[in-house]
């Protein structure tokens, strides 16, 4: 089981230090959620772990690989990717387009044909959409883009942003559906969601940050209700 470390790492934007020495290991074939009330650095600390940021100081690394500064596509050459909130869609590339960038980082361009027909048939609204372009795609196809390209460099680990941000009910359980089974092709997930009632289901492990500092660590089971979140949040025990 290969486990995606971060140690200690600092970091932020400019000179404005946002993460303050934040501690995590989450591991293959499992869903590790980071809570947090916004602002506190949960986004931040995901770009820092995928390259996308610079760790100022402390480290990352995915198995006995440092990735801390290493440039985006090497990172994603050694099995991890960012899928940012919102999904990141080119919205005037066509949906094959979009599945195209998501083998950026690698060199054999049929490997990438290959992986992206394997791919689409599994998301049938999408294969009957590849000419589209993305911006045409509803918010729930969108999102189901945007894990489907995060697939394509066959990951070990994918880092999820908000997933379930501006989706409807019925599409934030579809897409909670499908990540759950990706851990089941031994993908680990590090996801960060405001949407605790629905993730906290599907949660093997769960970290929460306030004010750019670890406050919680530990399993589902572990939190007795909303109120010690809240608490939590704000500072208590």
């Amino acid at each position: 089981m290969t486990a995606l470390v971060a140690e200690n790492v600092v970091t932020g934007y400019g000179k404005q230090e946002i993460v303050r020495g934040v501690s995590l290991t989450a591991e293959t074939g499992r869903i590790t959620c980071i809570f947090g009330p916004n602002g506190c650095g949960k986004s931040t600390l995901l770009k820092a772990i995928a390259g996308a940021l610079p760790v100022w100081s402390g480290a990352t690394r995915l198995g006995d690989v440092t990735l801390s500064n290493l440039p985006v596509h090497e990172v994603v050459r050694h099995g991890l990717v960012l899928m940012p909130q919102g999904g990141g869609v080119f919205p005037r590339l066509t949906v094959m387009e979009n599945l195209r960038m998501g083998g950026y980082a690698i060199p054999d361009r049929r490997l990438v044909e290959r992986r992206i027909e394997a791919l689409i048939d599994q998301y049938p609204s999408l294969a009957r959409r590849r000419r589209t372009a993305a911006g045409s795609l509803s918010g729930g196809e969108q999102a189901m883009l945007s894990l489907a390209r995060a697939l394509v460099s066959q990951p070990r680990f994918i880092l999820l942003d908000e997933p379930s941000a501006g989706l409807s009910p019925a599409m934030v359980n579809e897409t909670l559906e499908r990540i759950t089974t990706l851990t089941e092709q031994g993908i680990g997930i590090l996801m960060v969601e405001q949407n605790i009632r629905e993730a906290m289901p599907i949660a093997d492990k769960l970290y929460i940050l306030a004010a750019g500092e670890k406050r919680f660590e530990g399993s589902p089971q572990d939190v007795r209700d909303d109120r010690q979140i809240m608490d939590i949040y704000m500072g208590g025990a």
